[in-house]
């Protein structure tokens, strides 16, 4: 600190703060600069002690709810313990559904909270559940989650984790000082191709990656039809005000483990995001709905299309697609690029160096179909072997089994969770830094660091057997 001048000094630091001020790129949240909060552990590879029997608590069994339940009721060594919603008439039904797939013995004396937006503390402070699954609107998802782990529970929440980074931030900072595992649920990846995708990747068969594409491209216009109860009556109003990618967790989440992203290998660091004009949602409740309709008094602002370009601290791009408007049909592109080749979804079909053996002769033409029969059978990933047949009649073909199969083992057995609450929030960031890119023209984004520098330390997801 010798010979500074100390006017030049106060004139350099104060231009600096003004810029952090001002600055479109910079896309921290409020605990962005603040180190780790006092007794508080990383959470990286965290395993929490064994849980012999898990019991939980679910709120909100409208949509997603049901279906988490459902299987979670299903598995040996799980108890049921309190079920909350708005509606009565929900909390009824499944906690029924519940005693009666435990035939009345595991799943008995199922505590039930309904009837005013608060109820779901109560149940916390009551009954005292080992885990909580969340299933709510967007909005409800990081305030819920982090009382539910200052209650004690570890907390299993829908897409996506949080809708705002300094909500993320916190949920970390809880996580961390509570020493409880939250984990966004995203079950995509546990599909079979995602699965598959990643075994290849982690035996070098495409090389060294370069660049992957993900995307939500899923018409949903149908559900403006829930205008009192059910996703459309909250999510239109999300469609309308925000602008920018406001769903990324389902292409992203495969394509980031894939990538080893926030895990030792690479991480995230900026992102750029345009959108196309909002006409879609107009031109729907125009030709579907009386002029006087409330859909018809919304100002559309959301873009129907949002494409946003993700780099990482090593080079590598990502392409994030939304579209939750447009008709077309659904798909998550599902796309990664190396050195030696390329996997691709919607349709499945890979192309490497050399061809596929048995299927093409060079990495000019497609291998896909009934070629890759001999692709499965070398690279499906051990999990999907192993869970397949127990899991494959559970919700979007067998995932998401598959997902509540492994959160009970993990729980059970005291292993790190497949996803930790890190990857949660990175994922979910695409969108408030999309939307602040958008709404700055394109301007660089760059993302918080929620490990604060851990993820050099943090192991890259083991091939689970």
């Amino acid at each position: 600190m010798k010979n500074i001048n100390r006017r030049n000094f106060i004139k350099k630091t104060s231009l600096a703060g003004s810029a952090l001020a001002v600055s479109p790129t910079i896309a921290h949240g409020a605990y962005a600069f603040s180190g780790r909060p006092y007794g508080a552990k990383y959470m990286g590879d965290f395993a929490a002690p064994k849980l012999e029997t898990v019991r939980a608590a679910f709120i909100g069994v409208g949509a997603r709810g049901p279906e988490h339940l459902k299987f979670f009721a299903s598995l040996p060594g799980t108890e049921v313990v309190a079920v909350s919603d708005l509606y009565r008439d929900l909390t009824e039904k499944w906690s029924n559904e519940a005693q009666e797939m435990g035939n009345g013995k595991r799943h008995k004396n199922i505590a039930q909270y309904y009837g005013n937006e608060n109820q779901w503390k109560t149940m916390l402070a009551e009954v005292k559940p080992d885990v909580v699954f969340i299933a709510t609107n967007w909005h409800n998802h990081a305030p819920m989650a982090i009382e539910a782990m200052k209650q004690g529970a570890h907390v299993f929440v829908e897409v996506p984790i949080a809708v705002t980074l300094d909500e993320m931030w916190e949920i970390v900072n809880t996580s961390e000082q509570t020493q409880r595992h939250c984990m966004m649920m995203e079950n995509v990846n546990y599909s079979r191709d995602e699965l598959m995708f990643l075994n290849m990747c982690r035996q070098g068969v495409i090389g060294d990656l370069l660049h992957g594409e993900a995307s939500y491209i899923h018409e949903l216009r149908f559900q403006m039809e829930e205008q009192e109860r059910g996703t459309g009556s909250w999510r239109t109003h999300h469609y309308a005000k925000r602008n920018g990618n406001l769903y990324p967790t389902h292409g992203l989440g495969p394509v980031a483990q894939y990538m080893n992203l926030a895990r030792k290998e690479d991480t995230f660091e900026s992102l750029v995001s345009y959108s196309t004009q909002a006409l879609g949602r107009k031109l729907y409740a125009e030709k579907n709905y009386p002029t006087d309709h409330k859909w018809n008094k919304l100002d559309y602002q959301g873009g129907d299309l949002n494409t946003s370009i993700i780099k990482t601290s090593v080079g590598r791009t990502i392409m994030v697609q939304w579209d939750e408007t447009s008709p077309r049909p659904y798909s998550r592109l599902n796309l990664i690029q190396g050195t030696k080749g390329i996997l691709a979804g919607f349709p499945t079909r890979i192309a490497l160096e050399g061809g596929v053996s048995g299927a093409t002769e060079n990495h000019h033409s497609w291998a896909q179909g009934e070629q890759l029969a001999a692709i499965y059978e070398k690279y499906d990933h051990p999990l999907y072997k192993r869970l397949n047949q127990a899991t494959k009649n559970t919700g979007h073909g067998g995932m998401d089994g598959m997902m509540m199969y492994r959160i009970v083992e993990c729980l059970q057995q005291g292993l790190p969770l497949d996803q930790n609450v890190y990857e949660g929030c990175f994922w979910s960031a695409v969108s408030p830094l999309s939307e602040r890119s958008v709404a700055h023209g394109g301007a660089p984004q760059q993302f918080p660091d929620f490990t604060r520098g851990k993820w050099k330390d943090t192991n890259p997801l083991d091939i689970i057997l």
